[in-house]
This record gives structure tokens, C-alpha cells and sequence, in this order.
């Protein structure tokens, strides 16, 4: 109960204000709700975190408008969000990351394969589909596909030159633990739950790119990264560069298994992350970032501070980067 209450004290705290207030006045009150947080301690330790939990409880109906109602309502509904959560993960698939990993894409010659590890419903495997606006100070760099503006546009800010062009990708392809499919209204549903409520814009982009996804789905795999990796990557089509890509996705990898999905991306093809420094050690040099953000790698030389969603991307060797 204490383990509880404390870690969603600090989610109040120090995570949900400025982003979403009614998850901030959900995470005091499992804090200081005795009975509430008894709720949530039957949750399995590792899906109690509380994006998940609380997505879960809106997936459910929960009530947003008063959190009385609220408090009411968990007590009420305990043994399905107790089941709920035990079956779910967090699969936030966030298209913007896009924009973070094209300056990396746009360094490769196409045509490109693509398979990301850690896809979920594959967001992140339609660079080419996505209009970007990069902000550099008073100018926009302006990016659409070949056919024309897209109805999802990326905006992020960049510092830096880095020559940006959209990927000419002939093969899209994922694995997932538990891979979620555009198509689906119950999947649809999951992944635009988990945007905050609060947050502006998230969900209509998540909504367009799902779109996207499945007017074209990917192929998409059930497995662990490093041991499925081999025979997905086996189909891609010969003339292609295989590029693997793992934003973010490292981080919900045991340490102890991270290097196997590493050497597993690099033995494929050509291996494109984004990541904080310390998370493993396939580094070429371990980047030193100054801004708070991911270092953004090719093959392991970093080339780029982001920020880990893509809302800004700050090129090497621009301002706030350095490599040791």
C-alpha cells in the first residue's frame, strides 16, 4: 500500500502537471485514498504503473468530471480493472517520433525496408506518408510525400541543418510482444485511450496515422525482438536496405537482454535508435546530451539530440550536443 501511494504521489507530483489535470488529481487521490490504493495494489506490480492504470479506467468508463465520482466509481468497478490491467501494456505509438528519425533516415540511400522493434500498431513505419514542419527559429522547413501534403502533419522544432528528405520505403515490418492492428476498432481504441487527457492534438494525430496504417498495414509480428528479428528480417525484398529501428523501445528491455536485440539490429542491416545514453552500451562513443532529451544514433554514432516523442530534434553539431 505505502509502494503505492508513493508512486503515484509522484506521479502528481512531478509528472502530470502542466500535461493532464485530471491525472494529476487522480494520482493525489489513489495517494491519499486508502481504499482507492488497495484497489490498485492488486494490480500486478508490473502493470500498475499510472498511464496505464488510468488509460485502463477511461477505457472502462470511468467518470473525469469530479474525483469523488471517480473514487466511487474504481471501489465499484475494483475486480475488472484489476483483470484489465493484468492483460495490458503500455503501447503508446507515437507518430511524431517520425520526426526525430528522419534526419537519421534521410542519411541512408533508399529504396529502404524498414522494421521497427517494439512497433505496436506500427505508427512509426510510415515516414514517408507523414508532412513534417520543422521550426527553426522565424522559418519552416517544409517536407510532404510524393503525392502531396499529408492529412497528418509532424511539427517540431530544429536546430541545425541536417538535409532532410522523406525515405523512399518499399517494406514495412514489426515485431511486438503484443502487436495491435490499425484496423481494429477495440485496438484503435486502446492506443488513443492512452493519450492524457489534456493533451492537445495527440489523439487526432494517433487517429490520422492509424488511419494511414490501415488503408496499407504492415507486416506485423508477435515475438521478442532479438529472437524474431532474423527470420522477419529474411523478408525483405532483396535490393532494399534493411534499416531496424528501436525509439525507445530498449528502455521496457531487460538490461540483460538489450545487447542480444542490438547485435540482432546490426547483423540485419543498417540499426537506427533513439535513447538516453546510459540505457546500454551500443554507443560507438557514449554522447553526452545537455538538453535532457535522447541521443538519436546510426549504427551506433550518434548524430542528434531529441526529444524522446520528436517534438524537437537538435542536429550534430549544432547547440546542446557533444560526444565524448
Amino acid at each position: 500500500m505505502t509502494a503505492v501511494a508513493d508512486r503515484y504521489r509522484r506521479f502528481a507530483r512531478d509528472e502530470a502537471p502542466g500535461r493532464s489535470a485530471v491525472y494529476e488529481a487522480w494520482g493525489h487521490r489513489v495517494a491519499d485514498d486508502p481504499a482507492v490504493g488497495a484497489v490498485l495494489a492488486r494490480i500486478p506490480e508490473t502493470r500498475r504503473q499510472p498511464p496505464l492504470v488510468f488509460a485502463v479506467l477511461r477505457l472502462q468508463g470511468a467518470p473525469l468530471d469530479d474525483v469523488d465520482t471517480w473514487a466511487s466509481w474504481v471501489l465499484a468497478h475494483a475486480d475488472a480493472i484489476v483483470d484489465e490491467c493484468a492483460r495490458r501494456s503500455v503501447q503508446t505509438n507515437e507518430p511524431l517520433r517520425c520526426a526525430a528519425l528522419l534526419p537519421a533516415l534521410s542519411l541512408i540511400e533508399g529504396p529502404i525496408a524498414l522494421l521497427e522493434v517494439g512497433a505496436s500498431a506500427g505508427l512509426c513505419l510510415y515516414p514517408d506518408r507523414y508532412s513534417y514542419r520543422y521550426r527553426r527559429g522565424d522559418e519552416v522547413v517544409a517536407l510532404d510525400p510524393v503525392d502531396g501534403p499529408s492529412d497528418v502533419v509532424l511539427d517540431s522544432a530544429l536546430d541545425g541543418r541536417p538535409d532532410l528528405r522523406l525515405p523512399e520505403v518499399v517494406w514495412r515490418a514489426g515485431i511486438d510482444l503484443s502487436p495491435l492492428d490499425a484496423r481494429s476498432p477495440g485496438d484503435r481504441a486502446w492506443l488513443t485511450t492512452l493519450v492524457w487527457p489534456g493533451e492537445e492534438g495527440r489523439r487526432e494525430r494517433i487517429e490520422g496515422a492509424l488511419d494511414i496504417a490501415a488503408s496499407d498495414p504492415p507486416v506485423l509480428v508477435a515475438g521478442d525482438g532479438a529472437e524474431a528479428l532474423p527470420a522477419l528480417a529474411a523478408e525483405a525484398p532483396a535490393g532494399a536496405t534493411l534499416v531496424v529501428t528501436t525509439p525507445g523501445v530498449l528502455a521496457h528491455v531487460p538490461r540483460v537482454h538489450r545487447a542480444a536485440v542490438i547485435d540482432a539490429a546490426r547483423s540485419a542491416g543498417r540499426w537506427i535508435t533513439l535513447d538516453a545514453p546510459g540505457l546500454h552500451d551500443g554507443w560507438a562513443r557514449r554522447p553526452q546530451l545537455s538538453r535532457g532529451g535522447f541521443a538519436l544514433a546510426v549504427d551506433g554514432d550518434a548524430v542528434a539530440e531529441v526529444d524522446p516523442l520528436g517534438a524537437w530534434v537538435a542536429w550534430h553539431p549544432g547547440s546542446g550536443f557533444s560526444a565524448q
